[in-house]
């Protein structure tokens, strides 16, 4: 299964924000990565660079390479509305990212862990697929078999944030995809009209 496996605080270091979720190592360290990184500036970057680099940050966030974004972008450009809005909206209706948004995983990368492992259920049926893409009404539930194992349920976070487009009951380990979520609700640092910028070119 394609998925980033290097270090990653040095992918948060590049982009001098927490979006691999470790930012206790940014407040030591919020230098560039390297040898030299300390004496390094950074320097402002071009138009081409920005947009590359916001492209590279969304991928790094969702857990996403390169084939599978581009599919995703050619799917987000095809629906009517603001493309880059479209596209903010199905990566956020990813099955893996909306186990992460309810809490049922403390990263993104362990609800992968969890949807591969078929620890979980989308309408009763068993879904091993990460980037299956959720519908408006689609219920997700851990799988009865796999509530028994205390290595799951006990990453299952206490007080979950809210989000508007999702219900999750904690008692029942049920939860609801309602809609897709508008882009002022989705709390990821993304300039996505840079990447429809780019992928224009």
């Amino acid at each position: 299964m394609a998925r980033y496996k290097g270090p990653k605080t040095k992918i948060s270091r590049i982009f001098g924000e927490p979006i691999l979720g470790n930012g206790k190592w940014l407040g030591k360290n919020s230098n560039p990565p390297g040898q030299h990184g300390e004496k390094r500036k950074r320097k402002t970057l071009g138009e081409y660079a920005l947009q590359l680099r916001e492209k590279q940050k969304a991928k790094y966030t969702y857990g996403i390479l390169e084939k599978q974004f581009r599919k995703t972008f050619e799917e987000a450009s095809r629906r009517k509305g603001v493309t880059g809005e479209n596209l903010i909206k199905l990566l956020e209706a990813r099955l893996d990212n909306t186990v992460y948004r309810m809490g049922i995983a403390p990263s993104r990368p362990a609800a992968r862990q969890l949807v591969s492992h078929k620890h979980v259920e989308v309408n009763g049926q068993v879904v091993n697929i990460p980037s299956y893409q959720l519908k408006a009404g689609d219920v997700i539930t851990i799988k009865e078999g796999s509530r028994e194992r205390t290595s799951i349920t006990s990453v299952v976070r206490g007080k979950n944030p809210k989000f508007s487009w999702l219900d999750w009951n904690e008692t029942e380990l049920k939860g609801t995809f309602i809609t897709y979520p508008e882009r002022e609700s989705v709390p990821e640092n993304i300039k996505e009209q840079l990447i429809v910028e780019l992928y224009s070119k």
